[in-house]
């Protein structure tokens, strides 16, 4: 008997999400509870990487053992038609060489990639795909001077934080 959940596989950024409950943790935990779901190995690399730069390894720690008991299945090796199917995409594309990595993975094993990186955009038409909300842009700086700022207040500076 064939099962008809559909099989999602976890990018990084749908990992941190879950992790830094950021936007769309909610639908993570929601498939993570209900379906079937896969983890590329980059995707425990890259969790444990970015966490020892930003927060150290204990905390590492504390997340590789987190993912490691969410009852998803790791993928811990690449085999020849997901390795030909990576190198593909990141000769054509923009795309970082961990993103075609776990691109490749998701459809080597026909499963929906979850994640929150529009850097995935560009392959859209290459596998089933659901985009949680991306992270707002930061704002850009404006091209006034700080001279022509003086100008425009008579002299005085504003100092202005962005939130």
């Amino acid at each position: 008997m064939k099962n008809d959940k559909p099989l999602y596989l976890l990018d990084t950024s749908a990992l941190m999400t879950f992790i830094e409950d950021e936007d769309g943790a909610d639908r993570v935990q929601h498939i993570l509870a209900r379906y079937p779901t896969l983890i590329a190995s980059v995707s425990l690399l890259e969790v444990s990487y970015l966490t020892i730069q930003e927060r150290g390894q204990a905390e590492a720690d504390v997340r590789y053992s987190l993912l490691r008991r969410l009852g998803a299945t790791v993928i811990w090796e690449l085999d020849e038609p997901t390795i030909l199917i990576a190198a593909k995409w990141k000769a054509a594309h923009r795309v970082s060489f961990a993103d075609t990595v776990i691109a490749a993975c998701a459809k080597r094993h026909m499963a929906t990639l979850l994640h929150k990186d529009p850097e995935f955009e560009v392959l859209q038409d290459q596998l089933e795909m659901e985009a949680l909300p991306y992270k707002p842009k930061k704002r850009e700086a404006t091209d006034f001077s700080l001279k022509s700022k003086r100008d425009l207040l008579g002299g005085r500076v504003l100092i202005f934080k962005w939130r």
